[in-house]
C-alpha cells in the first residue's frame, strides 16, 4: 500500500474535463417518458391504500365515528382510528377516497387552534408596537433616531404560504417479519428512520428506506415532526394490533385538499421598518421588526438554531443585512399560542426578509432621490460579491437605458433586488407592465447568480428559472387563510401557481468564480418578488406592502 501523501495537489481550473461544462440530467428521460418511479407509482402485492380524515382545526381530536357507511363502500376493507385521525384503507385509492367521504366523525375542537387569519394578524401588528428580543445592533440606533430630521417607515404583511407540491404526500410503509420498509420521496431521511425505529421499538438499521424521486418538496418532505410518515406508520401499527390485515403493505395517500389544509406552511409574518433619511438621501439609522412563528422552535434544532431567544431563521436576511447603515437594530417577537403547524419553504427566512428590507431600501432611495442601483453599490462598498452580482444584472438588464413605452393605458416599470441567501448571491432586476386594470405582466427577469464554483452551469440556470416561477406564484396568488381555525383553501382553484402566460422571459447569467460551491436550489426565490414589486412601484408611484400583490391597488 501507498503511504497516504502529507498534502495533494488540487487541479488546476484550466484542466477540469467536466466542473463547469454542461451535463445533461440523467434523470430528464426517465421524468420524460413515465419510467421514473415516484410513490405514487408503487404498487406492492396485497397493498392497501389509505386516506385519512383529519380534523378541521389544528388540534382537533377524534370524539367518535361511525365507519359503517364507508365500509358498505365497494372497494373498502378497513377503518381504522389514529393519532389525529381516522384511516379509511380500501384496495385503490379511488375507493379509499370515496370511503372517507362516507365516514362519519365527530371532532372534539375543545383544543383546537380557533383563529382566524384577521385576528393572528392583528395580535402581530401589536407586537410589533412594541420592542422586541433584539437579533442585531450597531451603533446607537436609538439616539440616531431621536436626532433625525426625518423618518421613513412601513409595514409588510406575508401570509402563510403552502408548499402545493406536485405530488401531494404520501409513503408506503411494510411489515416485515423483522423491521420496517418504506418507500418514500424524501428530505430528511435520518430523522424519519430515527422515528420510525421509536415507533416500532426498532434499531434504525432495522427501517430500510427505499428513496424514490419526489414530485416537488420545497421543504414538505423535511418536517421535523415526521407527520405524514408517521401517519402512514401509524396506520400499519393500528392493523397488527387489530389483527387484521396486519401484513399488508400500506400506501397513504393525501388528496390535494388534505394537503392544503393539514399542514405545514410557511409561516405569517408581519415586519416593521424605520430609517432616517439625511438631507443628502444618506441612511444613518434602520430598525427592522419581525413578527412570526418559529419554525426551529420545538424542533431537533432549537439548541442551535435559537439564540437568546431568537430564531435565526426568523430574521435570516434582515439580521444579516449588508448595506452599510452605522446604526441598526433587528429585533423579533415570536408569539405565543399561534397553533398553526409551520415548516420551512424553499428559502425560509429569507422569503419575507427580501422583499421588507429590498423594497423599504428602493423606497428610501426614491424618497432621497437617488439611483437605486447607485445608492446599494454605494452601501455595499465592503460586500464585493453582493456588488458584483448587482452590477453584472443591471448591466445584462440594460438599467441605463430607457425600457421601450407600452401600448396606450400601460405603464412600464424596472425594479432590482439583490440577496444573499445559503452562501450564494444573487442579484435580478424586473421588468414589467402595468395595465389600467391594475393587473400586472411580468416581461423579463435578469438574474445574475455568485455560487462561488458552478459545477453544472445548466443545473444553475435551470434552478433560477424554476425559483422565478415558484416565487412568481407567491407574488401574484399565493395565500393561506384561516377562518375560524379552519383553512379556507383547498385546491388550486383558490390557490393557484401561476400559469404558463404569466412566466416571464428569464435570463441567468453566472460570475466565473473560483470559490467553494455554494446552494442553488433556493437563493433565486428571494430577490424575485421585491425586484417585480419594486418595477410596479417604478411604473405606478405605489409600494406594494402586502403579498400576494393586490392589483385593485394598482388602477390608473
Amino acid at each position: 500500500l501507498e503511504a497516504v501523501p502529507a498534502s495533494v495537489a488540487l487541479k488546476d481550473p484550466q484542466d477540469f474535463r467536466l466542473i463547469g461544462k454542461r451535463a445533461p440530467r440523467k434523470d430528464s428521460a426517465a421524468k420524460t417518458d413515465g419510467s421514473a418511479q415516484f410513490t405514487q407509482d408503487v404498487h406492492l402485492p396485497g397493498m392497501l391504500v389509505a386516506v385519512v380524515a383529519h380534523a378541521p382545526r389544528f388540534g382537533g381530536q377524534v370524539k367518535a365515528f361511525d365507519a359503517s357507511k364507508a365500509k358498505a363502500v365497494k372497494g373498502v376493507v378497513d377503518v381504522v382510528a389514529i393519532p389525529g385521525g381516522v384511516a379509511v384503507l380500501a384496495r385503490d385509492t379511488w375507493s379509499a377516497k370515496k370511503g372517507r367521504d362516507a365516514l362519519a366523525v365527530e371532532w372534539d375542537d375543545s383544543a383546537a387552534f380557533k383563529l382566524g387569519s384577521d385576528e393572528i394578524l392583528a395580535r402581530y401588528r401589536e407586537l410589533a408596537a412594541r420592542p422586541g428580543l433584539v437579533a442585531r445592533s450597531d451603533g446607537d440606533t436609538a439616539g440616531a433616531f431621536a436626532g433625525a430630521a426625518r423618518v421613513v417607515s412601513a409595514s409588510y404583511d406575508f401570509p402563510y404560504l403552502a408548499h402545493a407540491a406536485m405530488e401531494p404526500m404520501n409513503c408506503v410503509v411494510q411489515r416485515t417479519d423483522d423491521g420496517l420498509e418504506v418507500w418514500n420521496g424524501e428530505q430528511f431521511q435520518t430523522v424519519d428512520q430515527a422515528t420510525l425505529a421509536a415507533m416500532f421499538g426498532l434499531p434504525p438499521e432495522k427501517v430500510n428506506i427505499h428513496m424514490l424521486y419526489a414530485g416537488g418538496s420545497f421543504g414538505r418532505r423535511a418536517s421535523t415532526k415526521v407527520d405524514y410518515i408517521r401517519e402512514a406508520a401509524a396506520i400499519v401499527k393500528a392493523l397488527g394490533e387489530q389483527g387484521s390485515h396486519a401484513a399488508a403493505p400500506v400506501k397513504l395517500v393525501w388528496m390535494r385538499e388534505d394537503d392544503m389544509k393539514a399542514g405545514y406552511y410557511r409561516p405569517m409574518f408581519h415586519h416593521r421598518l424605520e430609517a432616517t433619511l439625511d438631507a443628502d438621501g444618506s441612511i444613518r439609522a434602520w430598525r427592522h421588526r419581525l413578527v412570526g412563528q418559529s419554525i426551529a422552535k420545538g424542533s431537533p434544532f432549537e439548541g442551535f438554531m435559537i439564540k437568546d431567544g431568537v430564531d435565526g431563521l426568523s430574521v435570516e436576511g434582515a439580521a444579516s443585512l449588508p448595506y452599510a447603515i452605522p446604526n441598526l437594530q433587528v429585533e423579533l417577537h415570536t408569539p405565543t399560542g399561534i397553533d398553526v403547524p409551520v415548516l420551512w419553504w424553499r428559502s425560509v427566512g429569507s422569503t419575507h426578509t427580501a422583499y421588507s428590507t429590498e423594497t423599504f431600501l428602493d423606497r428610501l432611495a426614491a424618497e432621497g432621490g437617488q439611483d437605486p442601483v447607485a445608492l446599494r453599490l454605494k452601501l455595499l462598498a465592503k460586500h464585493p460579491r453582493h456588488a458584483g452580482v448587482l452590477k453584472l444584472a443591471a448591466d445584462k438588464a440594460g438599467w441605463d437605458k430607457p425600457l421601450a413605452a407600452g401600448k396606450a393605458g400601460e405603464r412600464r416599470g424596472r425594479g432590482v433586488a439583490v440577496h444573499e441567501s445559503f452562501h450564494s448571491f444573487v442579484a435580478q432586476v424586473a421588468e414589467v407592465t402595468v395595465s389600467a386594470d391594475g393587473s400586472v405582466k411580468v416581461d423579463r427577469i435578469v438574474a445574475a447568480v455568485d455560487c462561488g464554483m458552478a459545477i453544472n452551469p445548466d443545473n444553475v440556470r435551470a434552478q433560477v428559472e424554476g425559483s422565478v416561477g415558484f416565487a412568481l406564484s407567491a407574488a401574484l396568488h399565493g395565500e393561506i387563510t384561516l377562518k375560524d381555525g379552519v383553512v379556507e383553501q383547498g385546491n388550486f382553484g383558490e390557490y393557484a401557481p401561476i400559469r404558463i402566460n404569466e412566466m416571464p422571459k428569464v435570463e441567468v447569467h453566472i460570475v466565473a468564480s473560483a470559490e467553494k460551491p455554494t446552494g442553488i436550489g433556493e437563493p433565486g426565490v428571494p430577490p424575485v418578488a421585491p425586484a417585480v414589486a419594486n418595477a410596479i412601484a417604478a411604473a405606478t408611484g405605489k409600494w406594494l406592502t402586502r403579498m400576494p400583490f393586490r392589483t385593485d391597488e394598482l388602477k390608473a
